[in-house]
């Protein structure tokens, strides 16, 4: 099977965005937030580079409770590891009336997830199938963020596709949900380009002493 490269992920992200206007630019403090994302997410880790866009959100008009709320938004990262292998595991003959509750209380009907189920195809299932406590704990952790508001929806999407748009993650299910979001909460082709070139410009993991 062929991997997904920064090109490949260009390449949708131009093609999805064709004949869109180009519309505003990222403003200082979005710029920021996104660069200091990168820096700190697990697939980087690069202190040096998180303390420089650090300083650069705060001079900005940016807080350190937004800086943390970004870390705790892409320390989430580690789920895509649930969401890729969790259903290529052979199925528990798992079904029971507690399963039922904890699908009825996360998923339900909710359209954002029947949108995440296109992206995904099987983990929530499988997830639940496998262990109903980190099923209810994917829900609970990834949820933070989106309950503490300290960062704006648009903001978020900005940084979560960046994230998964960097040469060091590349995870296309993930870039494409936000992608999508980006563009539903009315953020720009413009600011979509700028943050994935942000993101294509960053190194891989520099290691941690």
């Amino acid at each position: 099977m062929s991997g997904l490269t920064v090109d490949d992920l260009r390449a949708e992200a131009e093609a999805r965005l064709a004949g869109l206007e180009d519309g505003a630019s990222l403003d200082a403090l979005q710029d920021a937030l996104v660069r200091y994302a990168i820096a700190v997410s697990p697939s980087c880790l690069n202190t040096e580079a998180a303390d420089a866009a650090a300083s650069q959100a705060l001079a900005a008009g940016g807080t350190v409770a937004m800086l943390h709320e970004v870390i705790v938004l892409v320390s989430g990262l580690g789920v895509h590891s649930l969401m890729t292998m969790s259903a290529r595991l052979p199925l528990p003959d798992a079904s029971d009336a507690a399963r039922d509750g904890l699908w009825n209380k996360f998923v339900g009907d909710n359209p954002y997830w029947t949108q995440f189920e296109t992206q995904v195809p099987g983990f929530l299932g499988a997830l639940l199938a496998h262990s109903p406590a980190a099923f209810e704990g994917f829900f609970q952790y990834c949820s933070l963020p989106w309950s503490n508001r300290t960062l704006s929806s648009r903001t978020m999407e900005l940084i979560s596709l960046a994230v998964d748009a960097c040469p060091a993650h590349r995870f296309g299910p993930g870039f494409r949900l936000h992608l999508e979001n980006a563009l539903s909460l009315g953020l720009s082709r413009r600011q979509i380009l700028e943050a994935m070139d942000i993101a294509a410009a960053s190194g891989g993991h520099v290691g941690v002493h």
